[in-house]
């Protein structure tokens, strides 16, 4: 059975100020605008997500919350995992490996450099360049039961980034 996984890493923050910690960190009015237009992006290439999961992270739950309203998902319905907040790319398989088989297309939303690290796991692409802001990799699975993604590899179907003018 064919899953999608849509991995996305936050939109761009703010810099961080003295003593703010680095999870508070907010978007900017540009990040904004970026997870807008990756979240219209998803939604013209694949319609909808029947899970989210994201980082908790300021940056990366909003990045979340701002896609989810264009693909129409209830934003209550998305999991916040502690694990995806600068996680490695094992805890982040290990998150995708517990959702639930009914599920066949997951957005993810995370940071660098697990993200990437992920992505390149899953397409066997080792040459793959760090995702920037608000990128999003789609990436096709062949998998009976999410728990099995860690003994498979995908396809890179498309990738989205910012069109700069």
């Amino acid at each position: 059975m064919q899953r999608i996984v849509l991995l996305c890493r936050h939109a761009e923050t703010e810099d961080p100020y003295p003593l703010q910690p680095d999870f508070e960190r907010e978007l900017t009015p540009h990040g904004q605008q970026q997870a807008r237009a990756a979240g219209a992006w998803l939604r013209e290439k694949f319609s909808k997500a029947d899970a989210i999961l994201a980082s908790p992270a300021t940056r990366a739950n909003t990045t979340a919350q701002i896609i989810a309203g264009r693909l129409y998902f209830d934003k209550d319905r998305i999991s916040y995992l502690p694990d995806l907040y600068n996680g490695r790319k094992s805890q982040l398989l290990k998150c995708l490996g517990e959702l639930p088989d009914h599920v066949k297309q997951v957005l993810l939303v995370a940071h660098n450099p697990g993200i990437t690290r992920l992505a390149r796991e899953l397409t066997e692409q080792q040459q793959l360049g760090y995702l920037d802001t608000a990128d999003v990799l789609a990436v096709a699975l062949e998998l009976e039961q999410w728990q099995d993604i860690h003994a498979t590899t995908g396809m890179l179907l498309t990738h989205y980034t910012e069109q700069v003018p």
